[in-house]
């Protein structure tokens, strides 16, 4: 069993995936990434990898909530992205399409 699996069992247990709303779900996930960008801003480390680890949690179970797997969702961005061209600017990736 992956560990995707593992937050689906507990997610599912604890009647998350159908007892909660996705709108709930999804401020859950905003709660998780402004510790996250706490983390970042102060620079501490656990900080950053508990709001990332967060983070994936609470997508795992909206994903679930939308009746796919988080390993589909990623299937389909790593497609979007795997051949993706562009370059970086000031400290972000810029798409080909975006320059």
């Amino acid at each position: 069993m992956t560990r995707f699996a593992d937050i689906r069992v507990w997610a599912h247990e604890r009647n998350i995936i159908n007892g909660a709303t996705m709108q709930a779900q999804f401020v859950k996930l905003i709660e998780e990434i402004g510790e996250l960008a706490e983390g970042i801003a102060k620079g501490r480390p656990e900080a950053i990898k508990d709001g990332i680890g967060d983070a994936v949690v609470v997508l795992t179970i909206l994903a679930a909530q939308h009746g796919v797997t988080i390993e589909d969702c990623i299937e389909i961005a790593w497609n979007e992205i795997k051949d993706r061209k562009g370059r970086m600017v000031g400290g972000t990736f810029l798409k080909e399409s975006d320059l």
